[in-house]
């Protein structure tokens, strides 16, 4: 089977854009058309009841869904609440072609919105106030902000759309906006691993009016999360760069470039890097709120 190109892929290395302090890399996507009628049908993707696994071969055109008030837009449905499963987020890969958008994103004012661009040039609009982001470009809409999104290059523009109701807290205001790139933000280093592993952070941690943060978590060759993380915090990981073996639940399983793994509350997990460059992914997790119990009866 021959792989095409992803749409919306950069056309240029993020890492030759001016004043970058931290170079970002390539980031991987869906692929594009059908594969050929001889093509077999055995693939990664499973659907447990601990975790699932949508590769990126299995990311086709057929499986894209569109929605009102947008223009040239196309998407790739990875994660939506599932009762039992993963329940506080969705995550979306969109494609954009020349000129397409939305003056209206989403017409409900308590969900918040991060997106994260992988290729050409998309102009954000929040409360008014226009940003031009290119890849590695991060942003982060509160709920109840106005904003838009409109693809401003030539030839089509690739982003990551995440989605989770804000959790009101007694004292707590919504967040403020946040624009930034990941090349500009150092990355930190986990404590012992001599820089094996180490996370690119969108939010701050000691921010807890946030109740989701978006990372980007980066393996050397070689590393490796030592352990079975078990917790409570859901998980949607989207590898953009390198290829690992990554344990979800009981199973190891081998992830490359736009494979995407998705984890309910608890799933155990681990992984080690394969080489022989880095490999890293997109992270959502909820995060700063107290678990929601069911009303007593």
């Amino acid at each position: 089977m021959t792989d095409q190109p992803p749409k919306g892929a950069p056309t240029g290395n993020p890492a030759t854009l001016p004043q970058a302090s931290h170079p970002a890399g390539s980031y991987a996507g869906p692929v594009a058309g059908l594969p050929p009628q001889t093509g077999l049908t055995t693939d990664t993707a499973v659907l447990t009841d601990a975790y699932a696994v949508i590769p990126r071969t299995v990311m086709r055109d057929i499986v894209t869904s569109y929605l009102p008030g947008w223009e040239g837009m196309r998407m790739w449905v990875l994660a939506r609440p599932l009762s039992g499963f993963a329940e506080t987020f969705s995550q979306y890969v969109v494609e954009l072609a020349e000129g397409g958008g939305s003056d209206h994103p989403d017409d409900d004012p308590e969900i918040q919105h991060a997106i994260f661009v992988t290729g050409g040039s998309l102009r954000i609009t929040i409360d008014g106030t226009a940003h031009d982001l290119t890849p590695g470009g991060f942003a982060y809409v509160p709920p109840g902000t106005a904003w838009s999104l409109r693809n401003i290059t030539t030839g089509e523009t690739g982003f990551h759309w995440w989605r989770k109701r804000w959790q009101p807290v007694h004292g707590l205001n919504h967040p403020d906006p946040i624009v930034t790139r990941e090349q500009d933000i150092a990355p930190s280093p986990m404590p012992d691993t001599d820089g094996a592993w180490a996370t690119t952070r969108f939010m701050d941690p000691a921010d807890l009016r946030h109740d989701m943060h978006i990372t980007l978590v980066t393996f050397q060759p070689g590393g490796s999360i030592p352990f079975a993380e078990t917790h409570v915090m859901e998980h949607g990981l989207f590898v953009l760069e390198g290829k690992a073996v990554y344990r979800l639940n009981r199973d190891w399983v081998e992830v490359g470039p736009g494979d995407f793994m998705w984890l309910r509350a608890f799933c155990p997990q681990a992984c080690y890097a394969g080489g022989p460059g880095r490999f890293r992914y997109l992270l959502y997790k909820d995060v700063n709120r107290h678990a929601p119990l069911w009303a007593h009866r």
